[in-house]
């Protein structure tokens, strides 16, 4: 968590702040949501960004079963 607060201040907020908490709240959703899950490379994903590292480890899985 330490790591992700550190990426949000440094990458994403403004150096002046946010004026609102609306717009606080926006922001800062962006972020999390749009740029640090989609797209930002993670190393502990082998530089692909969370969706994607959890789009290929589920096409990788196996079905155990089928219940018809």
């Amino acid at each position: 968590m330490e790591r992700f607060f550190r990426s949000l201040k440094s990458e994403w907020i403004p150096e002046t702040g946010y004026r609102s908490f609306e717009e606080a709240k926006r922001g800062i959703t962006d972020y999390v949501l749009g740029y640090y899950s989609c797209f930002r490379p993670h190393a502990h994903n082998d530089g692909l960004p969370p969706v994607m590292a959890e789009q290929q480890y589920w096409n990788a899985q196996k079905a155990v079963a089928k219940i018809t």
